[in-house]
């Protein structure tokens, strides 16, 4: 089975991306396809088309499907996605009615985390925490080899660790959590606070974001402080201070060899993770007397999902 070629599929709140992935972890194939909006059932169909289009190259592929949300211990319901209406939901056998072949449904955060292990920045590493950055925080976590689920199937939900009594409300419904604080929407909200409140530090994000505060994202903060725009550094080092402080929360309980950022901020954004990285190793508790877990930019980029869940596939026991 690792000899084969398997399909991979990321299911994103905006694209489906899907390819041919070997035992090496290449992607010789790649179709995309946007996602079809809130509609369960289009995403379903959109996903046994790409199946029926990359399958014709590789008959005997096994598929692999990541997508946000938690999955059941077995792999075979959705307990619930945030992006669509899949709630209790027995996807993997629907899918596998629609394909014709064997599916093994995972969350995305744990395909991207498990690539990361077996062909990325955690390569070669017994303990590897790997961190999702985008409009939220999501993780995985490898030990000895093994992808940690828990015992329900809903491990890794790092970004809703509480760091701030009754702060920042989350779309989770609690007040505090990580993410509110260390990824792409925090980044957003703190730069739509800095026009709303009329700074004069401001004016390169005022500009950028034609004067109107509501058209500030976190993407826009982060290539503004790329190009050198001193207010925007700000907020990335800001951004990255609560990251780092997030990693040594982590590194307490779980004492990782390696810590893995990735995602879509993770990728553009070096002074964030070079930031964290500098705060985790003044926050980590003992830290005069223990090792470091090494914090490293994930190497695969957007294409790390869809090859972590052909490689599950591939690897998966058959009765799956």
């Amino acid at each position: 089975m690792e000899n084969e070629l398997a399909i991979g599929i990321d299911i994103g709140g905006t694209k489906i991306a899907a390819g041919l992935v070997d035992a090496e972890g290449r992607v010789v194939e790649e179709v995309r396809r946007a996602t079809p909006g809130h509609d369960a059932r289009a995403v379903e169909r959109t996903v046994a088309a790409l199946v029926a289009e990359l399958g014709a190259q590789a008959p005997g592929a096994a598929v692999g499907v990541g997508a946000a949300g938690w999955m059941d211990l077995s792999g075979s319901t959705v307990l619930f996605s945030p992006h669509l209406a899949w709630r209790n939901e027995p996807l993997r056998a629907r899918l596998e009615e629609m394909v014709g072949r064997r599916v093994l449904l995972c969350n995305d955060a744990d395909a991207a985390g498990w690539a990361e292990y077996r062909y990325g920045a955690a390569a070669g590493e017994s303990h590897a925490v790997v961190l999702t950055l985008g409009t939220g925080i999501g993780g995985a976590m490898v030990t000895d080899g093994v992808l940690q689920r828990g015992r329900f199937g809903v491990a890794g939900e790092f970004g809703h660790q509480t760091l701030v009594h009754e702060g920042h409300r989350c779309a989770c419904g609690n007040r505090g959590c990580w993410e509110q604080y260390a990824s792409g929407n925090a980044l957003g909200r703190e730069g739509r606070g800095l026009l709303a409140a009329g700074s004069p530090v401001a004016h390169a994000l005022r500009d950028a974001a034609g004067g109107n505060a509501d058209a500030v994202t976190g993407e826009l903060v982060t290539r503004l402080a790329a190009s050198g725009d001193a207010a925007c550094r700000d907020l990335l080092v800001d951004a990255g201070h609560w990251l780092g402080i997030g990693i040594a929360n982590l590194a307490a309980v779980l004492d990782p060899g390696i810590v893995v950022i990735g995602g879509g901020l993770g990728s553009a954004a070096p002074l964030l993770i070079d930031t964290a990285a500098d705060t985790y190793r003044r926050t980590l508790s003992g830290r005069s007397y223990r090792p470091f877990a090494r914090v490293v930019r994930a190497a695969l980029g957007p294409a790390a999902g869809l090859i972590g869940a052909a490689d599950l596939a591939r690897r998966a026991p058959a009765e799956d």
